[in-house]
């Protein structure tokens, strides 16, 4: 879940930005432990809940739209609601200052490479999804939240709370508004000021092989006037299924409550209400599966990782009522620890579903975060399997089995913030001049505001793909990296994983790891990798780009077949630093945010397309207060200048 203003993380190969490096590490992993948990040790709880609801999302573009006049907005900047992926519980994670104590090879070196030949498009930006939708009763939000799907020959992005379609050119077809989409009143009502009574975020979508349809998942928090959540703490997971392959026309939605606290027919879980938080998706031949970190809503802690499986053709039919089976991982990891950003799978082709007992998912996970009871570092890898999904088709309740394994891996931590190159930074300098700050903040600033780093998350796990009987997952990680003692430092880098789990008939789950790496450079930071397989088995990791020679880039790495990776290559090489409310103390606690996740995606001839933050505008302070204020000739907002970025990458 993102910070809103209410104005307002290399195996084999070697690779380099600048005095970048590969890691290596072993390619042949021991075999994970034997099987644990099943049903009993994660509890499962089966219900109905309504879909049938009828939207559409259209063809057409508000492009030509004209903004409406915003006016100071200063009287309504807020704090965000929730940022549940940064507990309390989760601060004490962070890696401090120094070492990390985890190495990265430097058996080679390469530079980084610019690419060509890559069908790249500019995705949504901060300015379309706070102005161009919903006539401009929008947040400002930071950072973007990406998801990504493609298929039938389009490319369906949804960023925070707005919503695109684009054709494979990159040719806008469709933009809309989350709210206005799954049917909500606007976010923010910019006449009153006052917050409409459902508020959308965190998004994830998916193209389904199977049934040819795009899948969208978000979170929906019910709000008081002021956008806070309400205190009955209610919130749903709504799913939107297209009608067809196309993605501009009709579309059902089925709605899960995710509040856990016995009322509307949820389970009673200890210390919610709760937020569904981080919400993301997978499919198998059968079945559609929704994870979730379950956070208390208004005292501190964690639940667990939540599962939600259903029958995607249920969800397709456009069913009145669909059936949800909820897993409870509170205790389901081995040594009866929580499950935590527990990521499902999805395949490139419905050929690659593994069918065996009775049909299986699988999901990968870490356990270095305070949610997962661990101390900020891991070298276990978790994977999961449910089994029997082929039941979810059933008429009666389904039988599905759940099993957790860890797998001795390369040693992960938290990542450091990310550096970012030195450049101008409007909004901090507006900050620093009273009769600036009072436009915007509506308050002169106290603080000095400059140029932060980058927030660089933690150690969750990233997308998930089972292709060919392989697991592939990837996640952020603390690295040493340097050329001499007296050089190394920490940098924000990449782990990743492609592992072989093996399903018995009844369901047993083993595993192994084929290949590992770590993804580091002694010059740049790398954060939230998006890691996405072909059919042929070939991958690629998109990921964001920073460093002291680099503002904030998308860029993406091969992953061959072997296990080998090959050198950085940016995609869209950023124009000016993060400048956005969360880096400066004015509007609270400083942590400069840069996305939840980034998302990769497979079309039907096989081709790998990603979508990554970067930034793609930058302005003076001269420029920043040209009337409307902060928009910079519609290229941001007063409070945040993000951007997306796009691209179909070609085969190695």
């Amino acid at each position: 879940m993102r910070r809103r203003s209410l104005a307002c993380l290399l195996l084999s190969t070697s690779l380099a930005l600048g005095m970048g490096l590969v890691a290596g590490l072993s390619s042949a992993g021991a075999a994970g432990t034997a099987a644990t948990g099943g049903v009993d040790a994660a509890p499962t709880f089966t219900r109905m809940v309504p879909g049938g609801q009828l939207t559409r999302l259209g063809q057409g573009t508000a492009a030509g739209e004209t903004p409406p006049d915003f006016g100071p907005e200063a009287g309504t900047v807020k704090a965000p609601v929730a940022n549940r992926s940064e507990s309390s519980r989760a601060r004490a994670d962070r890696v401090d200052a120094g070492l990390a104590g985890i190495p990265a090879s430097d058996t080679a070196v390469s530079a980084v490479q610019p690419v060509g030949g890559v069908t790249s498009f500019s995705g949504i930006n901060l300015y379309q999804q706070r102005f161009e939708v919903a006539s401009g009763n929008q947040w400002s939000l930071e950072p973007p939240d990406q998801a990504l799907c493609v298929g039938n020959g389009f490319v369906f992005e949804a960023v925070n709370n707005a919503v695109a379609v684009y054709n494979t050119s990159g040719r806008r077809l469709a933009l809309k508004s989350l709210n206005e989409f799954f049917g909500y009143p606007v976010e923010l009502n910019r006449t009153t000021d006052e917050a409409g009574p459902k508020q959308t975020t965190d998004p994830s979508c998916l193209f389904d092989p199977g049934t040819g349809r795009f899948f969208l998942t978000i979170l929906t928090f019910d709000a008081d006037i002021a956008g806070n959540p309400l205190p009955s703490g209610t919130n749903s997971l709504d799913t939107a299924v297209s009608s067809t392959g196309d993605p501009t026309g009709a579309w059902s939605i089925t709605h899960i409550d995710a509040t856990d606290d016995g009322t509307n027919g949820t389970p009673n879980h200890a210390g919610c209400p709760c937020l569904g938080d981080y919400p993301h998706i997978g499919v198998d031949a059968t079945g559609y599966y929704i994870t979730t970190n379950e956070y208390p809503w208004f005292v501190d802690g964690f639940v667990g990782a939540q599962i939600y499986a259903m029958s995607k053709a249920q969800l397709a039919s456009g069913a009145a009522s669909v059936r949800v089976t909820q897993i409870d991982t509170s205790h389901a990891a081995p040594n009866q620890q929580p499950g935590f950003t527990v990521w499902p799978a999805q395949s490139p082709t419905a050929a690659q579903y593994d069918t065996r007992a009775g049909g299986t998912e699988y999901f990968l996970s870490t356990n270095a975060a305070a949610e997962a009871n661990g101390t900020g570092r891991s070298s276990q890898l978790l994977t999961w399997s449910l089994t029997n999904s082929s039941s979810l088709a059933s008429t009666s309740a389904p039988a599905l089995g759940v099993h957790a394994v860890t797998s001795p891996v390369g040693e992960y931590a938290v990542p450091p913030p990310a550096l970012q190159k030195t450049g101008v930074v409007p909004l901090a300098d507006c900050l620093n001049l009273t009769a600036c700050a009072k436009l915007v903040l509506g308050t002169p600033d106290k603080f000095k505001e400059s140029e932060q780093p980058l927030d660089s998350s933690d150690t969750r796990m990233q997308q998930v793909t089972y292709a060919n009987g392989l697991l592939y997952g990837s996640h952020g990680t603390a690295v040493d990296v340097g050329t001499t003692t007296a050089a190394v430092t920490q940098r924000a880098g990449v782990a990743w994983y492609v592992t072989r789990p093996a399903t018995l008939s009844n369901g047993g789950l083993s595993t192994s790891v084929v290949h590992q790496g770590r993804l580091a450079s002694a010059g740049n930071d790398f954060l939230y990798p998006s890691l996405g397989v072909r059919p042929n088995g070939s991958a690629v990791i998109g990921l964001s780009l920073t460093g002291a020679a680099h503002y904030p880039s998308a860029a993406y790495v091969d992953l061959s077949t072997r296990g080998a990776t090959g050198a950085v290559r940016v995609l869209a090489e950023g124009v000016g630093p993060e400048d956005g409310f969360a880096a400066y103390s004015g509007f609270g606690p400083p942590r400069p945010r840069w996305g939840d996740y980034g998302a990769a995606a497979v079309d039907g001839a096989g081709g790998m397309w990603v979508a990554n933050e970067w930034i793609g505008q930058s302005c003076t302070l001269a420029q920043f207060q040209v009337a409307p204020l902060g928009t910079c000739q519609e290229t941001r907002s007063p409070f945040a200048n993000w951007s997306t970025w796009i691209s179909r990458i070609p085969s190695p």
